[in-house]
């Protein structure tokens, strides 16, 4: 990439084009240089994001007095929150104003939340008297308007990152040319080291920003990622002039419904046993716009009388091959889709109720207190050491044996991702049942008292968090982002937000209905304000269940599922390079067995 090269070889052939629509230069813009930025930003960003999600629940209970099942529930519904309006942002860049507009603008707002939730955090009209009382029921509750505006601030930030999550990743990939085989294996790691930046900034909130807010003040501790999120935008700011872009393609939704729409309307209809009957325009068509075109298959076949021709027609009775086949891409992901709502709602426990935990266990070290939620800070450098072992060394020992640029497919990581949430919770509940026979037999069932036990026995669980995100996590953004077609790339991407705000929005409903239906017929109940006469381990071994019967869904659809064709060549010249490197050493292996 160093070396700049000139001539018509120069130029993208992937269709990106500078801010005024001109095509644009490798040698000038994009890789690793425009990547850079882009990187930084996110550093920043997640430090602004999880230094506001990571302690939440803490500020819900210590400061606005709510008890164990509400402030999860409303840490989780805006978590949840937070990952579906992507959905929209992603629609917003891919229909009307691009990635990069549609970023700038979110960004605005996403910093207008920030600032008013730091006031009110630190206002003392904007939040309820402190109370010592450790029965919070005594405790005076928030007021409506200190609600309205703590939780409006909150919400702001969900319409900042919807506009943000699912543009500034697919802005980084968007900088290497499928085309160029060179920028492909590029790519390839790309999201191996997006996610890897992304763990950096969530380290240092889930260290220090977490103690400055247990142990400085909140104002402090919200001000600091205010500022942060600030920086991160400048510093994406500067990058401009780097960056290649997409032009938007108009709404991807209504493309779709166009085809579903054709397709039902003539049901009875027979497919044509040759694909060149279907309606397509010429390639010339497409190479003008700088996009591509689809050839048929043979998956989700009743979607095909779409594109066949029956007499007068018009976009909602006719079709193209391609705009047929973009649309069966996005519907055939929906099942993986489906397949990793569980495991995101495993992930939703990390900074609710394995948060809560620690707060009932020792976190004294000498002098120092641990901050409960500093724990996923482990998560954190789990995630970091795996993703460069996986990266440096896993997929280069594997590319010997698969032949496949990236060690192993991308749907092979994510199951791999999955067996390890297997693990998690029943690792997680075998350790809650220790921590519950600890205190009772220290007798601090009833009362609610600290468990004399070290907080570190939590550690597996959190480690084995950080170990499950470096398989399912990265290959889930980088799933949804490759496999969606190039026209709707923003709107694939946010698929895996999705399936984390799913799955925070199932992990209020479940935590709200096991509460629910465990306190029937007089019975305690598993999860309660005292966490040392709840039975969480119940819970978890309830979630290590739930896991199980994901994989067995996630291999079924899996097993079934076809990848979308490469629109270039280059994970095959990138194949063979492989294969030659290959048959070089096991020819250099037998010559020196020989002599």
């Amino acid at each position: 990439m160093g070396v700049e090269e000139t001539g018509h070889d120069d130029y993208t052939q992937d269709g990106t084009v500078d801010l005024r629509g001109n095509p644009v230069r490798k040698s000038q813009r994009g890789g690793w240089t425009a990547c850079s930025f882009v990187v930084v930003y996110e550093i920043f960003e997640r430090m602004a994001y999880y230094g506001i999600s990571s302690n939440l629940i803490l500020y819900l209970t210590k400061k606005l007095h709510q008890g164990t099942v509400t402030a999860s529930n409303n840490v989780t519904n805006w978590v949840g929150t937070i990952w579906m309006t992507p959905v929209l942002g992603a629609y917003i860049a891919d229909a009307h104003l691009g990635r990069y507009w549609t970023f700038i603008i979110a960004s605005a707002i996403y910093l207008t939340g920030m600032f008013v939730l730091t006031l009110t955090v630190s206002v003392p009209g904007l939040k309820p008297p402190k109370c010592l009382d450790p029965n919070i029921e005594n405790c005076e509750k928030a007021s409506t308007l200190q609600l309205a505006l703590f939780y409006g601030a909150l919400y702001t930030l969900t319409i900042g990152t919807g506009g943000t999550k699912p543009n500034i990743s697919t802005i980084g990939a968007d900088q290497f040319d499928d085309f160029d085989p060179k920028e492909k294996a590029h790519k390839l790691s790309f999201f191996n080291w997006w996610m890897f930046s992304i763990f950096l900034g969530t380290l240092f909130a889930n260290t220090v920003l977490v103690y400055i807010q247990d142990n400085v003040g909140w104002t402090l501790g919200y001000g600091l990622p205010t500022l942060g999120l600030a920086i991160s935008i400048v510093i994406f700011l500067i990058g401009t002039r780097f960056y290649r872009h997409k032009v938007p393609a108009g709404s991807p939704f209504t493309r779709m419904i166009k085809v579903i729409v054709a397709a039902l309307k003539k049901w009875q209809v027979p497919i044509p046993s040759d694909p060149k009957e279907f309606y397509e325009l010429d390639l010339e068509v497409y190479t003008k716009k700088g996009k591509f075109r689809i050839d048929s298959t043979p998956s989700l076949r009743f979607l095909n009388k779409a594109c066949v021709k029956t007499g007068p027609t018009d976009d909602w009775t006719l079709s193209t091959v391609t705009q047929v086949e973009e649309t069966k891409q996005m519907l055939r992901m929906i099942p993986i889709l489906f397949a990793t709502i569980i495991p995101s709602t495993m992930i939703a426990q990390i900074n609710t109720l394995f948060v809560k935990q620690g707060t009932t266990l020792d976190r004294n070290i000498g002098s120092f207190k641990i901050p409960p939620a500093s724990l996923a800070g482990f998560v954190t450098l789990s995630m970091l050491v795996c993703v460069v072992l996986y990266d440096r060394v896993f997929v280069k020992f594997m590319r010997k044996w698969t032949n496949n640029p990236r060690g192993i497919t991308i749907l092979q990581r994510m199951g791999i991702g999955i067996i390890f949430h297997i693990v998690i919770m029943t690792v997680a509940s075998l350790m809650e049942r220790y921590r519950l026979s600890v205190a009772k037999d220290h007798g601090v069932v009833e009362n609610g008292k600290q468990v004399p036990l070290t907080i570190f026995v939590l550690l597996p669980q959190f480690i084995l968090m950080g170990t499950a995100d470096a398989f399912l996590e990265v290959a889930k953004i980088e799933f949804f982002y490759d496999q969606a077609p190039e026209s709707m790339k923003s709107l694939g991407t946010s698929y895996s937000t999705t399936s984390l705000g799913i799955g925070n929005f199932l992990s209020s409903f479940l935590l709200t209905t096991v509460s629910h239906i465990t306190k029937k017929n007089e019975h305690k109940g598993w999860i309660l304000n005292n966490l040392n006469a709840s039975h969480l381990d119940y819970y978890y071994a309830f979630f290590a269940i739930l896991n199980f019967l994901n994989f067995i869904f996630f291999l079924v659809v899996s097993r079934y599922y076809v990848y979308k064709a490469e629109v270039s060549d280059s994970m095959e010249v990138l194949g063979e390079e492989l294969r030659e490197s290959r048959r070089s050493d096991q020819e250099s292996s037998r010559r020196s067995r020989q002599s």
